[in-house]
């Protein structure tokens, strides 16, 4: 059944509402590690969250394996050294081991993960729903340390070398309406940035600015070195997805049926992509001519990147809230209907789907020929090559 506009307006309400603050000037930051063919070490792969794979994926992929946690898992995977780490809403985040599914550890929060890891320098990095971020010991799982955020964190964390290169930063946002940018090695606050509302996804990292929405309705560039607001653009609804970053523009869908584009030195939208009358929670991936993105209209939509005319869209029977990930000329994304979806990136056909049965609202993660997502079901699949025989 088609559900108008105001109706989700009203939904939204129900965790939102939203206003803005202040204004500073640019810094310069580096960002070194990108994902690779055997990592893919945060949301979408790397700081500009651009939702890109390395590598190539075979054209019927096999199960190899499947991990059961204690609840739904609507976290998605980062992927280092051998091992997979994924929230559940067991409250743990789990430790897989990449061959095989077997587990490595896990450690226990007081709340469900549904925040994506990080893995930056032997430490793996998250947030709860308990309020807390914390930081991990990459290989056995022991806390390094936990910083206590006034509510939950949904969203997944970022990261940035600091502007004198001698450390790293943690970015992530909480409802408690704040940005927080801490020292990876050990917790202490660098800055933190109040805005009017909840901040319910990742925030972006592109040429010294942080960008993210939330849900005041406005997308945020923030200077990475003192945490100074440079722009406040007003977006048009709530955000409550993540937006990806390249070539000064960032690329976001809102709650108002409106996929965006936005220019950071004009600090304005250069484009709107409007269809129909349903929220877009998913985050882009971005090609170097194209956008792909999920709709709660159960559709995969794919635009041009320079101005957002339609090039394709690909239906399912569920909500995409999946963030789909480009790997060569495929697409992958998972859907509400209960399926993992591969379809071509040229014209947005399928190519390959496999019945999880619950939804997948988790995003899946790539490396090595490898996909690993969550489902609603509680479980971590891993598709990739049929095993040779012996």
């Amino acid at each position: 059944m088609n559900m108008s506009a105001p109706f989700y307006l009203l939904i939204a309400l129900s965790f939102c509402l939203g206003a803005v603050p202040a204004i500073a000037a640019p810094a310069k930051t580096t960002n070194d590690v990108a994902p690779g063919r055997t990592r893919w070490p945060m949301f979408r792969g790397g700081p500009s969250l651009q939702g890109i794979a390395d590598g190539r994926l075979p054209n019927k992929p096999v199960l190899l394996w499947k991990y059961t946690t204690g609840g739904p898992v609507k976290s998605s995977a980062a992927i280092d050294h051998g091992k997979v780490y994924i929230g559940s809403d067991d409250g743990h985040l789990h430790a897989i081991l990449l061959t095989n599914g077997l587990p490595s550890w896990k450690h226990k929060t007081e709340g469900p993960i549904e925040s994506s890891p990080l893995v930056l320098d032997g430490t793996v990095h998250v947030g709860s729903t308990d309020g807390l971020h914390y930081a991990l010991d990459a290989d056995k799982g022991t806390l390094r340390w936990k910083a206590k955020t006034e509510d939950k964190i949904l969203g997944s964390p970022n990261w940035v070398t600091s502007p004198d290169g001698k450390d790293r930063w943690v970015l992530f946002g909480s409802y408690d309406y704040n940005l927080y940018c801490l020292n990876a090695k050990d917790g202490k606050t660098n800055w933190v940035f109040p805005t009017e509302n909840y901040i319910n996804g990742s925030p972006t990292v592109i040429g010294g600015k942080t960008v993210f929405g939330g849900c005041d309705a406005m997308l945020h560039v923030i200077n990475l070195a003192d945490g100074k607001r440079e722009k406040a653009i007003e977006a048009g609804a709530y955000i409550a997805g993540s937006a990806a970053g390249g070539d000064g523009k960032v690329y976001v869908g809102h709650y108002e049926n409106e996929f965006i584009c936005v220019d950071l030195e004009a600090g304005k939208v250069a484009w709107k992509y409007s269809d129909r009358a349903f929220p877009y929670f998913s985050s882009p991936a971005i090609t170097s001519d194209r956008v792909i993105f999920g709709g709660r209209d159960k559709r995969l939509h794919c635009v041009s990147r320079k101005e957002g005319k339609p090039i394709w869209t690909f239906s399912t029977r569920g909500k995409v809230d999946s963030s789909p990930v480009v790997i060569g000329d495929k697409v992958v994304v998972g859907s509400e209907d209960g399926l993992l979806y591969i379809v071509s990136l040229a014209d947005g056909k399928e190519l390959w789907s496999y019945e999880i049965g619950q939804g997948v609202n988790s995003s899946p993660a790539i490396v090595d020929g490898k996909i690993i997502v969550g489902a609603d079901d509680g479980i971590v699949y891993a598709f990739g090559e049929k095993p040779a025989k012996k």
